[in-house]
């Protein structure tokens, strides 16, 4: 009875699942001061991503692999007053019938500052996101904060797949990113509800597998019981 349960709640979400994930996940750092003689940070005008507010979707562009961009466009984001040496996830969902080659890395923020290429490609996303008037995301006063505990989370996204949809195959379509918590570094927060619902059913379905036990038992000994089958022949007569 057991497996035919198991086996419900697997078709249940097999039926219900749209999309492939690429998992990340990462320590939050401990607190560091923020550079203020480069590039200020608010002046980057990223998505910020907080320890209030740690779960943010939004689309990122994906393209096909090109000699400039091997991995596909890049796309940044901020991850700012973390709780340090706390776990996060970092969850990447497309389509399941777009298969798309993800590489994701989170960088501290003298890496990126002292790497020519790292800096070049921040520089690039930010000049690209202000030029097509994006909205700043981030309401954070950088100049008077002294520490913080941050990351920069950069995500390469590369076409992986070929059709005869010449349209398809021009305009890739873009994709989601989905950042969690862990709770006590141990469940990500988005499977705290999934958790929840198997440990429920996996106790309604022991106490009702021993209710039916104790029947089909009791009802056996009924039958066996040479008394009550004496007694059976003797009400025949």
């Amino acid at each position: 009875m057991w497996h035919a349960i198991t086996a419900q709640i697997f078709v249940i979400w097999t039926a219900i699942a749209a999309a492939n994930v690429e998992k990340n996940i990462f320590l939050a750092p401990e607190a560091v001061k923020i550079p203020q003689g480069q590039l200020y940070l608010d002046q980057l005008q990223l998505e910020t991503l907080t320890s209030a507010t740690p779960t943010l979707r939004r689309q990122l562009r994906a393209a096909f692999p090109t000699p400039s961009q091997p991995r596909g466009p890049t796309s940044w984001f901020l991850l700012d007053s973390l709780t340090p040496y706390q776990r996060y996830e970092i969850r990447v969902c497309w389509l399941a019938t777009q298969p798309t080659d993800f590489t994701v890395n989170t960088y501290r923020v003298p890496e990126v500052f002292e790497s020519p290429e790292l800096v070049s490609s921040l520089a690039l996303y930010s000049e690209e996101r202000q030029s097509l008037q994006q909205p700043e995301t981030s309401t954070l006063n950088w100049k008077h904060r002294a520490k913080s505990s941050l990351l920069f989370l950069k995500i390469d996204a590369a076409a992986d797949y070929l059709t005869t949809n010449t349209t398809l195959m021009q305009n890739v379509p873009w994709v989601d990113v989905d950042i969690n918590p862990y709770l006590l570094n141990l469940l990500p927060k988005s499977l705290v509800p999934i958790g929840i619902h198997l440990t429920i059913v996996a106790v309604a379905a022991w106490y009702l597998s021993k209710a039916i036990w104790s029947f089909l038992d009791q009802v056996s000994k009924s039958r066996g019981d040479p008394k009550n089958a004496a007694n059976q022949q003797e009400k025949d007569i």
